[in-house]
């Protein structure tokens, strides 16, 4: 009867005196063939060039094993997973909420967080609600959701075609960038700033300052935005 005593797996490879078998086909340092050499000899040798003797493929009859400095391997194998992951593109649908009859100025907020999106590499999920009296006039959110299209046309398309979800009207725009290019170019634009307060460090404080208030900016639009959609529900019951 087989039973499970618990512990966990490890997935590190055997190295040194944790390698248990007779012989090994054995790499070199370089990556050269040395052949299928007894455990005793291939630890011999990886004592002689101050290495570690790897089990790289212990699936091989006999097992592959190299001469490599492992604590070297482990930190670039780390440094190289956490660079992909930093790489990695990840698909996020921000949604902007509008009404029909939304005032100038906060279509102009809500549609600067749009194009910021855009820009960034981001789908856009724009849903307009009608509250009310206006669910009898489907038009004048179908008309907006076209208005925001072709404001932000030059930064996206229209992914997925205005259509009525119940009380909303729902329309998905695509950014023309990727993700990858989006985070491409913010860390090269990063990357031009370090370099311009390194080489004009008496205008470091005041780029520091104007990124401070364009960060406070972007956080008073926010909150304009997140007000706006509390206020929607105390609008409707008024007109209904």
């Amino acid at each position: 009867m087989w039973c499970y005593l618990g512990g966990s797996i490890s997935a590190e490879p055997r190295i040194n005196d944790r390698i248990r078998v007779p012989e090994v086909r054995l790499v070199g340092p370089s990556g050269e063939q040395v052949g299928i050499v007894p455990l005793a000899k291939a630890l011999e040798l990886a004592q002689e060039y101050d290495l570690d003797l790897v089990e790289v493929a212990a699936t091989a009859r006999p097992p592959v094993c190299k001469l490599m400095d492992y604590g070297k391997f482990k930190y670039e194998s780390a440094m190289k997973a956490r660079e992909a992951r930093k790489n990695q593109a990840h698909t996020v649908i921000k949604e902007m909420k509008l009404r029909p009859k939304i005032d100038p100025h906060d279509y102009d907020t809500k549609k600067g967080h749009v194009v910021r999106f855009l820009k960034q590499g981001d789908k856009v999920k724009i849903t307009i609600m009608f509250r009310g009296r206006e669910q009898s006039r489907p038009e004048l959110g179908y008309r907006l959701l076209q208005r925001l299209a072709e404001d932000v046309q030059d930064l996206g398309f229209i992914e997925s075609n205005p259509k009525q979800d119940g009380r909303n009207m729902i329309m998905v725009l695509g950014p023309h960038k990727k993700k990858t290019e989006a985070m491409a170019e913010a860390r090269q634009a990063q990357e031009a700033r370090k370099a311009e307060a390194k080489a004009n460090p008496g205008r470091s404080q005041n780029a520091a300052d104007a990124d401070a208030v364009n960060a406070e900016g972007d956080v008073e639009s926010d909150v304009v935005s997140a007000e706006a959609d509390a206020e929607a529900p105390a609008e409707a019951s008024a007109e209904a």
